[in-house]
């Protein structure tokens, strides 16, 4: 025989903030809704938890259903549970957040979603439900990561120039740096390596870099701190 609870419960969902990152700038994956409410509007990758699965298995589930992306880190970021938040009644929702290279996702819409797309940071539409609260939340995590860990480990190509990586953090912190100093303070902690390769291009071409991800890694156990 089945329990019966006293009071009501609120619905619990999911919500995914997936950056990505071009030459261009920082980008967001999104999906564009297909049911009500908020139907045809823009909204964050998400839906409700199945009685049988974990949050993380929810998650993955519904980003990959509604996006195609699928086999990505993803950590908990942050639980929202406003009031009015879903016109449908009271929903608890925990957001989840994850960085990938773009290139490696093309989004492919699917379940409720009509389409799905990734946005420059700086040209989000309005978003559906509280996604806006919940996306300004992840960039503010973002924004404390980058200065603790380089997160072109997930965000660049496996191989980057100077300008890519200057580029990125430009577009996280939302300022620009001097080439020279931001150069300086990588080449000072020893977690960038050069390579015999060249990205060919417009002008004169580039010298490719990767991580040293063994050396980020004693770095980090060591209490790392990029001071930009």
């Amino acid at each position: 025989m089945a329990f019966t609870y006293e009071y009501p419960r609120p619905a619990l969902t999911v919500d995914c903030v997936i950056f990505g990152f071009k030459e261009e700038g920082l980008k967001l994956l999104l999906i564009q809704r297909s049911e009500y409410p908020f139907r045809g509007e823009w909204a964050l990758p998400g839906g409700f938890v199945e009685m049988e699965e974990s949050l993380d298995q929810a998650a993955r589930r519904e980003l990959e259903e509604e996006t195609g992306v699928k086999n990505v880190y993803i950590e908990q970021l942050h639980t929202f549970g406003g009031m009015d938040r879903d016109p449908r009644g009271r929903t608890v929702t925990v957001a989840y957040y994850s960085l990938v290279n773009l290139d490696d996702y093309p989004p492919r819409a699917g379940s409720d979603a009509q389409r799905a797309k990734w946005f420059p940071i700086h040209e989000v539409p309005k978003l559906a439900f509280d996604h806006q609260d919940i996306l300004a939340c992840a960039i503010k995590r973002l924004q404390r990561q980058v200065r603790y860990e380089p997160v072109g480990f997930e965000l660049l190509p496996e191989k980057f120039t100077l300008n890519q990586l200057q580029r990125l953090y430009e577009t996280v912190l939302n300022r620009e740096f001097d080439r020279r100093n931001f150069w300086r303070k990588f080449k000072r902690m020893g977690v960038l390596v050069q390579t015999e390769e060249r990205k060919k291009g417009k002008f004169r071409p580039a010298v490719l870099y990767r991580f040293d991800e063994k050396k980020y890694i004693e770095l980090k156990k060591e209490g790392l701190k990029f001071i930009f």
